[in-house]
């Protein structure tokens, strides 16, 4: 008799105090769960990490839920199906699921999204097809509004997001001001034909992006905060845009940052300049936005005008250095884990 498949997951182990540790997850095997009518089980392909995992970990209010203490982190995932109990899907089929950070789960087949290998590859589901670009059409689009002539500025320009904010900001005839950290991803921001990139790791930052600026700030799509955001707030001009996507400089933080209060200096400016900061989470442009995104992203991406790069890690196991590693911007471009074989490869 030949021992059942096992499953392997991380669950979340404790929350973190500040920046998290190994010590926050646990990786445990169990046996591999069986689907009831209805049903799909599912063999993960690739994980998604995304920063918004950081907020999940705390017990905060928050749009979300946070993931509960002993429960797998939450995920988008690229999986398989391996044994359905419903006649939409059958074994084989590649599918979006949302079965976080695990190797096999079951899912109503209701909830995911059966997946065309032969349209792109699989993996874009959670990246420039999926979530991540998504995210940036909309927040653009709908928040942003770039105008033909204006200068659009984005941070961590050479993640997921960043990079797809540039581009569109360009098909959309605006000028794209990049803003990485390290010249590895500068000169990839230059080689997708942003019209400036600046490294926001050198002691001339500031003077950088206020030469690289000349006519000021139309539209800042903010993915980071900290010093990236002092030096863009002064750059706004008036009637700038600021769709607030991210700030992932902030995610660990556990109380405020010390020194004076600057609350009122950015107050001061939103009134006097009459800015528009605007945050918001993708999932609320979903139905007004989404099949738009779905044309126009395929088009631009068949087209070239878009284009993407993935920085796959191997094995769910190491999900958890990972993810320690893009909080601290060390990955370039979009971050997966592969955690099972890609049968379209």
């Amino acid at each position: 008799m030949t021992d059942p498949i096992q499953n392997t997951r991380v669950l979340l182990a404790s929350r973190p105090d500040g920046e998290p540790t190994a010590d926050n997850f646990t990786i445990e095997q169990v046996p591999v769960p069986e689907p009831a009518e209805g049903e799909v089980l599912l063999r993960t392909i690739y994980l998604s990490l995304d920063p918004y995992m950081r907020g999940r970990m705390n017990d905060a209010k928050s749009y979300a839920a946070p993931v509960e203490l002993g429960a797998v982190m939450e995920g988008g995932t690229v999986a398989e199906v391996v044994e359905s109990r419903d006649p939409s899907l059958a074994p084989g089929d590649i599918v979006l699921a949302y079965l976080g950070w695990q190797a096999y789960g079951v899912q109503p087949a209701g909830r995911v999204r059966k997946l065309d290998p032969s349209r792109a590859p699989v993996s874009t589901a959670v990246g420039v097809l999926g979530m991540p670009g998504f995210t940036a059409y909309a927040g653009l689009l709908e928040i942003g509004r770039p105008q033909p002539g204006e200068t659009v500025v984005v941070a961590a320009a050479a993640g997921p997001v960043g990079s797809a904010v540039g581009q569109i900001a360009r098909i959309k005839g605006a000028r794209a001001v990049g803003i990485a950290g390290g010249a590895q991803k500068v000169a990839w921001l230059e080689e997708l034909g942003f019209d400036v990139a600046l490294d926001h790791r050198s002691p001339t930052f500031k003077d950088d992006l206020k030469a690289a600026v000349p006519d000021g700030i139309d539209v800042y799509f903010e993915n980071v905060g900290g010093h990236v955001w002092d030096a863009v707030l002064p750059r706004l001009n008036t009637y700038a845009r600021v769709p607030v996507c991210g700030l992932v400089a902030h995610y660990n933080d556990t109380g405020l940052p010390p020194g004076p209060d600057r609350a009122p200096r950015l107050m001061q400016t939103i009134l006097t300049k009459s800015l528009t900061v605007r945050g918001f989470i993708q999932n609320e442009f979903v139905k007004t936005h989404y099949k738009a995104f779905q044309a126009d992203a395929a088009g631009w991406i068949a087209d070239g005008s878009l284009r993407h790069k993935e920085d796959i890690v191997q094995g769910l196991e190491n999900a958890p250095e990972a993810f320690f590693g893009m909080l601290k911007g060390k990955n370039f471009g979009k971050l997966l884990v592969q955690v099972g074989d890609d049968p379209t490869r």
